[in-house]
């Protein structure tokens, strides 16, 4: 499907179109899922990665940017990332964090840990009688919400248990919230009863 759409693509705007993949959530997979290789599939593509997910070092943001070795004007491109970075200067990790990831390389998390947690979470949600669908990678579920506003639930969860959520909308999903399991196992123990008795309280849609 992805092919075709960029054939269709490059010969309406008849010229190179490049498809970029982030992929910081490559690693973090279940049930034996696998993320195919893009450049296997494309010249022109481009992947960027971050370690802040692969490492479970949120908010370092280190990673990497590669462009497929045939892609089309890759000396430009190349150019283009490098001004990209220095004028995003700002952004660039400390030297000191640099050196720690450098010694990490090939290492990860353990994902069985948060695959763990995803059976806790859809198991306890699922109970209580939530819809969702449950994920086949990264740390995050999004939840259909029992009521059409999504923000409004949200609230309702933070209000009345404490447990902070975020909505769907924010994401492109309007009517479902986001819920991360990347914590402790007990913090997710402790807030699926409150799950369950916001979703009791609430009126029937």
């Amino acid at each position: 499907a992805l092919s075709a759409l960029v054939s269709a693509a490059e010969k309406k705007f008849g010229r190179a179109i490049y498809v970029v993949s982030d992929e910081p959530y490559r690693r973090i997979v279940y049930d034996g899922a696998v993320v195919p290789p893009l450049f296997a599939s494309f010249k022109n593509a481009v992947v960027a990665t971050s370690y802040s997910k692969e490492l479970s070092i949120p908010g370092e943001r280190i990673g990497w940017l590669a462009a497929h070795p045939e892609a089309a004007h890759k000396e430009k491109l190349l150019a283009a990332m490098t001004l990209a970075n220095r004028i995003l200067g700002f952004v660039n990790a400390p030297a000191l964090m640099q050196r720690v990831v450098a010694r990490l390389l090939g290492a990860g998390v353990d994902v069985s840990r948060y695959a763990r947690k995803r059976e806790i979470l859809t198991k306890g949600l699922a109970e209580a009688g939530y819809e969702f669908v449950k994920p086949a990678g990264a740390f995050y579920l999004f939840m259909k919400s029992p009521i059409a506003d999504d923000v409004a639930f949200v609230r309702e969860l933070q209000a009345r248990e404490r447990i902070l959520t975020v909505p769907g909308r924010g994401f492109g999903g309007p009517g479902h919230v986001r819920i991360a399991f990347c914590v402790d196992d007990s913090v997710i123990e402790r807030a699926l009863p409150g799950f369950a008795r916001v979703r009791a309280a609430l009126p029937k849609e």
